[in-house]
């Protein structure tokens, strides 16, 4: 067989059919890169001589070629820009939008955690793990353990939950939204790197969970129909996966079962392999003791905090520096949650990583929040006012000499 010509062009017999290097040169795309995507069943040829192996393209898979070398650019995995293909020619023109924005935002997730990396290596930070390098914000330890289990290790028991629920999409992109944030990226804590989908027993409510264990989100949906209890661990690419399939209220079906989790909305469809690890037990945070309640305006206080102070203290996640705003309660009435320490009539004092509470603030999608403080070394949980009761952020304070 001859080699494929890359500078063959199209011609009369090849009925305004593209060649490979046509395509390349109209595309930008290598051409070692249009047989690699061929091979993979990507952007597959219209035509292969039998005789010579020369692959033709058809006009209208320009566009297709195109989009390729955007996502390829941009380092989009090879499954995310197979399932943009699908919905460009399935009729769902946003599908790749989406799948863009998720990719940004698993981006930006490893630009922060390569930032408190660089930040460590320039104080001179020591790896976290030693005892006079442990972070100085608290962890959920105590709280998120296993029954007799360790967070890394894998699930002994070998019973696999099944269920097929249908939910309303919006609603359940919302509480994607709503955790995603929190979800872990430590590489030896494998049974944090996703979203926990946890069907109460009777089989009526969805929730999600996620933590970091600096940090731990929930948010719950009422299922469509009745389902059957069930839990399973999701891997964070396959989360992001799935929110690209959520637009609108469309009905969407979940199935977990035997290892993998899929989502379908109208006729398409995402799986992936569920985490083979026991997730912590969240409940017990869940249920902490009442602290003080302050109403703020979401917005409001996140411009304060993005304006207000800062201390630069070595924290969690990674024993590096970090920027720690300390909010204060005033106890004027109605009291008044400010970032500004020195403000007249303070009181109750907490600290926080200044990322994690703007990120926590933004997640919760809702123009006002109820933020509980139960003391300086006490989780700081925010709620949407007026929102359900399993929606919620709880934040661990970082731990300063002078906050008490």
């Amino acid at each position: 067989m001859e080699s494929e010509r890359p500078d063959h062009r199209p011609s009369e017999a090849d009925g305004g059919e593209l060649g490979i290097g046509a395509l390349a040169r109209a595309s930008g795309l290598p051409v070692s890169a249009l047989r690699f995507y061929d091979g993979a069943g990507v952007l597959v040829p219209a035509v292969v001589d039998p005789r010579t192996g020369y692959r033709r393209y058809d006009p209208g898979q320009l566009g297709e070629a195109r989009l390729v070398a955007a996502l390829r650019r941009v380092g989009m995995p090879l499954a995310d820009i197979r399932l943009a293909l699908a919905g460009r020619a399935g009729g769902d023109p946003t599908l790749p939008a989406r799948l863009l924005a998720a990719h940004v935002r698993r981006l930006e997730h490893g630009v922060a955690e390569a930032r408190r990396e660089l930040s460590r290596l320039r104080t001179g930070a020591r790896p976290p793990g030693r005892r006079e390098d442990r972070p100085r914000e608290n962890a959920m330890n105590d709280e998120l353990r296993h029954d007799d289990r360790r967070h890394d290790e894998p699930r002994k028991d070998e019973r696999r939950d099944e269920a097929t629920l249908t939910l309303p999409g919006d609603q359940l992109a919302d509480a994607l939204d709503a955790v995603r944030f929190a979800v872990g990226a430590d590489p030896e804590l494998p049974s944090l790197a996703g979203v926990l989908f946890d069907v109460d027993d009777a089989g009526e409510r969805l929730r999600l969970v996620a933590t970091d264990r600096y940090r731990l989100a929930l948010a719950g949906v009422a299922l469509s129909e009745p389902g059957a209890g069930a839990r399973a661990l999701v891997a964070a690419p396959v989360v992001d996966a799935m929110r690209a399939l959520l637009t609108d209220a469309a009905p969407a079906r979940l199935t977990l079962r035997d290892g993998e989790a899929a989502l379908a909305v109208g006729g398409r469809r995402v799986a992936g392999p569920t985490v083979d690890h026991e997730y912590p037990d969240y409940r017990r945070l869940v249920d902490l003791p009442a602290g003080r309640r302050v109403t703020v305006d979401t917005a409001a206080l996140r411009a304060e905090v993005a304006a207000g102070p800062v201390r630069e203290e070595r924290s969690a996640p990674d024993g590096g520096a970090c920027e720690v705003s300390v909010l204060t309660v005033t106890d004027a009435s109605p009291a008044r949650l400010t970032p500004y320490p020195e403000t007249a009539g303070a009181g109750q004092r907490v600290a926080v990583n200044r990322e994690f509470l703007t990120e926590a603030l933004a997640a919760l999608g809702a123009a006002h929040a109820e933020i509980e403080i139960g003391g300086p070394a006490a989780p700081l949980a925010l709620r949407p006012r007026g929102g359900a009761s399993d929606r919620l952020s709880l934040l661990m304070p970082v731990r300063l000499d002078d906050v008490a």
